[in-house]
């Protein structure tokens, strides 16, 4: 019965630690958002994939030496390149280099809407029925949801151990 009272302890306190993280960096990205109007919508264009190239990213699957040893993993992009030959690109992941290949040869044309950002001169791509206004309000529902649930779990943990401190305090009392 004790392994399991500190098993729980263990693991709640995990989740408290990961729900503050989580609200906090929930906080950042809705700060770091951009107003819907900082967006200049440049139409839906047509990609067509070229290349399959090896990335290396974080290695955020594995934990512990394995982490260590092996911070890096290789995936492989697609990369769609628009077929107006205005210049824009737009990559997604493959599951593996074979399936990514099979993306090229089959040729396969995918449209995205171009959103600029003309203050630092760069451009995302979403899916063609979303505009700006959409993409932002999309995010902020993301970053709220997210800043809500780890909110509500603090104070869940709160109200508990606020909880299991007053009954302790009344038995002391009743003995």
């Amino acid at each position: 019965m004790e392994k399991l009272k500190s098993i729980i302890y263990v693991f709640g306190l995990m989740l408290l630690i990961l729900s503050a993280v989580t609200g906090g960096l929930s906080v950042r990205y809705l700060a770091d958002i951009l107003p819907a109007d900082s967006y200049e919508d440049k139409g839906v264009y047509t990609f067509s994939p070229c290349q399959v190239l090896p990335v290396q990213v974080e290695n955020t699957g594995a934990s512990g030496r394995s982490r260590r040893m092996n911070p890096t993993k290789t995936v492989y992009m697609v990369y769609y390149r628009d077929t107006g030959g205005s210049g824009y690109q737009w990559r997604e992941q493959a599951i593996t280099r074979e399936t990514g290949q099979d993306i090229v040869n089959a040729g396969a044309v995918v449209e995205r809407r171009v959103l600029a950002i003309p203050a630092d001169r760069s451009y995302i791509t979403v899916e063609p029925d979303q505009t700006a206004e959409s993409y932002t309000a999309g995010l902020r529902h993301k970053y709220i949801t997210l800043l809500v649930l780890a909110g509500a779990y603090i104070l869940l943990y709160g109200a508990v151990w606020c909880g299991i401190w007053a009954g302790r305090r009344s038995f002391r009392r009743g003995k």
